[in-house]
């Protein structure tokens, strides 16, 4: 026996030894016979073999059959094998060793060139998929049905609307635009260059329409910005007969959520119970959650959680839909249960970026701050965006110096991390230390970018530096090459409407090129009723309610200067108004965390546990103050009653509730945090300056707008809120 024929042999020996079990191409065998009939294996029988290889990817195997055929020579001038060892290796990402292949190869049919053209459209190298295809063309090669879907998917991975529209026209030429595979393949390359109008085109003028066909147009107007267009195909859909599948599915409730339309969702929902056989999908479930979150409905999107097999999807979508629902208590309450039941893949950084939201939201920083050591401890805190998170978190529930050391300690820093610790020092009224680090960032050679510039003119706003602002303002496209969009207008109006220069802000609203934005008029009815400019007030909450009648803000905040003048008419005439609309004002409520543990009070409440001592605390406080000759403020009460009256109204606002439980419960010349979710009043703030020299305490309060910090009797807003 020749040295070949031996060497071929301990290959068959070394291929067949790794193998658990038989290939079903070689069952024809007889048992014990196989190693005797493999070195006469036919080129048909060799390509048996390596379709079995590439269906169950086994790529250690192919190579050794790869190597038995060279040796064999059966691979010499046969343009079969070497078709189906390039696809072989083109299946299993070795498109390198593919190319070698199919280079050597003299004559070379549809299927290799295929092959290779899909090989790299499916291994992130559209150029070279492109390329193939130009040269297999320029070869006189044609093109077939199976060509073109890969070279259209390569051409959207470019974004190359060029050269689609080409192969495009190439697919109509050769008459094959018309095969649904080959439709399909046309839309999704036209959704993926966000072509709207051309993905319905392809749609509409198929003859025939698959699955396949419906789900990539409803996807397509799911994820470009025409979410009810998506819901109305999905109607059209079920019309034609046609039953929807996860993935569909998927995207039409994508698209309810990004409407806000739960009445189609619940739809859906009901779909999905009904043909639980054929809609079935692992993801659909967490999708209709994140649909009833998007809509504002958490009670519809917890019983669902409650009822399926949860995963960390699931978990991470109800947290953080409590979180931007405005209900950060259910959130915590949720991820305690999460870490309580140790589950096998969370918390993530995702569930922990949400966490993280929700004790901001709340000023939670002792909640906070044990959610830094359980992530430290996981190893999270080499992560980019939970470091960022934890720097929003700190600067967001009062502790400015944790958050500059969380900030510190990020392995990288990006331009979302710079805007969030600019914005801290906005906040919290340190608007030179913004600067410092607006600068800082633009030295070390990083560009601003719009959320960066938006975070730094609104520190200038918080800390009244008008002309700072301002040049910060003239400079983006003199120094950045930006132009400003409606948000920067709105914080250049803020800076001059709260220095009180409210017709030079009003003329900048009135010049504009555009149409002024709700946020625009906002900051300046803001200021108006900061300096009780009355006109100008009525002009913003005209142009506020005439755009969105349903803004319950421009009338609360107009009624109030009303108020403060004494103009009970109108504020009755404005309050039959929201009456008549069904607008009703938010509650003022406020928070405070102690032992981990949150507590809220509302205006005049009652109903907690330790009520009677928290009233008796205010009863001593109103005395000792009134000692030191404290005399409430009442402007704040917006209502006609008698000055009695409105003297324990202001005494029954929730965050002097919220401070005279934190003395109560708190260590002696410990600080005390309260969050508030409306504007602090001025008699609050002045109480709460006084209560800080007279108990020795620190006490950081949040309002809607910004934060004080008190200490010895004076407020770090310098009562410039």
């Amino acid at each position: 026996m020749s040295r070949a024929s031996n060497d071929s042999i301990l290959m068959v020996f070394f291929f067949f030894s790794s193998s658990t079990k038989p290939l079903k191409s070689l069952q024809c065998f007889p048992r014990g016979r196989l190693f005797a009939h493999y070195s006469s294996l036919t080129s048909l029988q060799c390509g048996q073999l390596l379709q079995s290889l590439t269906n169950s990817k086994s790529l250690c195997k192919g190579r050794k059959l790869h190597a038995h055929m060279l040796v064999s020579g059966t691979l010499h001038h046969n343009s079969y094998l070497n078709s189906k060892l390039a696809a072989f290796y083109a299946i299993c990402g070795c498109m390198s060793q593919a190319r070698e292949v199919f280079d050597e190869t003299m004559s070379k049919n549809s299927f290799l060139w295929n092959s290779m053209i899909r090989g790299y459209a499916s291994r992130d190298s559209p150029v070279e998929s492109i390329v193939l295809y130009r040269e297999m063309l320029r070869l006189g090669q044609r093109a077939d049905r199976f060509t073109y879907p890969f070279v259209l998917k390569a051409c959207g991975e470019l974004l190359s609307v060029k050269a689609g529209r080409i192969v495009h026209s190439e697919a109509v030429v050769n008459g094959l635009v018309s095969d649904v595979y080959v439709g399909n393949s046309l839309m999704s390359m036209y959704s993926k260059l966000g072509d709207l109008q051309d993905v319905r085109k392809v749609f509409d003028r198929m003859p025939e329409r698959d699955l396949t066909s419906w789900s990539t147009v409803i996807l397509s107007h799911a994820k470009n910005g025409d979410p009810k267009e998506a819901v109305d195909v999905f109607r059209s859909m079920g019309r034609a007969g046609v039953v929807a599948d996860g993935t569909t599915l998927l995207a039409v409730l994508d698209a309810c959520g990004q409407m806000k339309a739960i009445r189609q969702g619940r739809e859906i929902h009901a779909f999905v119970v009904r043909n639980s056989s054929r809609a079935r999908n692992e993801f659909v479930g967490n999708s209709i959650i994140g649909m009833y979150c998007d809509c504002k409905s958490t009670l519809e999107a917890r019983k669902l959680f409650e009822s399926i097999n949860r995963d960390l999807v699931s978990w991470n979508l109800m947290i953080s839909g409590y979180s931007q629902n405005g209900d950060p208590f259910q959130s915590i309450k949720l991820f305690s249960r999460m870490v309580r039941q140790s589950l096998e893949h969370g918390p993530d950084e995702v569930t922990i970026t949400a966490i993280l939201g929700a004790c901001d939201q709340i000023m939670a920083l002792q909640f906070g701050m044990s959610v830094h050591s359980y992530l430290a401890k996981r190893g999270f805190n080499a992560n980019h965006f939970v470091g960022t998170a934890l720097v929003n978190m700190y600067s967001k529930c009062g502790s400015l110096s944790c958050s500059h050391l969380a900030f510190n300690e990020l392995p990288q820093r990006s331009l979302f991390s710079w805007s969030s610790i600019i914005s801290g020092y906005g906040v919290h009224g340190r608007g030179r230390e913004a600067l410092f680090a607006f600068n800082k960032m633009v030295s070390e050679g990083l560009k601003p970018d719009e959320a960066v510039l938006t975070s730094v003119l609104s520190a200038c706003s918080h800390s009244g530096l008008v002309d700072e602002g301002k040049e910060i303002f003239e400079s983006m496209k003199r120094e950045f090459d930006l132009k400003p969009t409606c948000t920067h207008y709105s914080c250049l109006v803020d800076i001059l409407g709260r220095a009180g220069k409210l017709n030079e802000a009003f003329e900048l609203i009135e010049n504009l090129e555009f149409k002024p934005t709700r946020d625009m008029w906002a900051a300046l009815l803001s200021a108006c009723w900061l300096h009780r400019n009355i006109e100008l007030a009525e002009i913003a909450a005209q142009r506020i309610s005439s755009g969105n009648p349903e803004d319950v803000s421009s009338y609360i905040c107009l009624s109030n200067i009303y108020a403060a003048e004494k103009r009970w008419a109108d504020v009755q005439r404005l309050r039959a108004m929201m009456r008549g609309q069904r607008l009703r004002k938010p509650p003022g409520q406020s928070f405070i965390e102690l032992d981990k543990k949150i507590h809220r009070f509302l205006v005049a409440d009652k109903s907690h546990e330790q009520s009677d001592a928290i009233y008796a605390k205010l009863k001593d406080l109103r005395e000792q103050l009134e000692m030191h000759g404290y005399s409430p403020d009442t402007s704040s009460v917006l209502y006609d009653v008698d000055e009695e009256v409105k003297e324990m109204m202001v005494w029954d606002h929730s965050e002097k509730l919220a401070l005279a439980f934190g003395l109560i419960k708190s260590p002696p010349g410990s600080t005390i945090r309260i969050t508030k979710n409306l504007r602090v009043c001025a008699d609050c703030h002045t109480v709460t300056k006084l209560i800080s020299k007279l108990a020795n305490r620190e006490i950081v309060m949040r309002d809607i707008r910004r934060f004080h910090h008190f200490k010895d009797g004076l407020c770090s807003c310098g009562d410039y809120w």
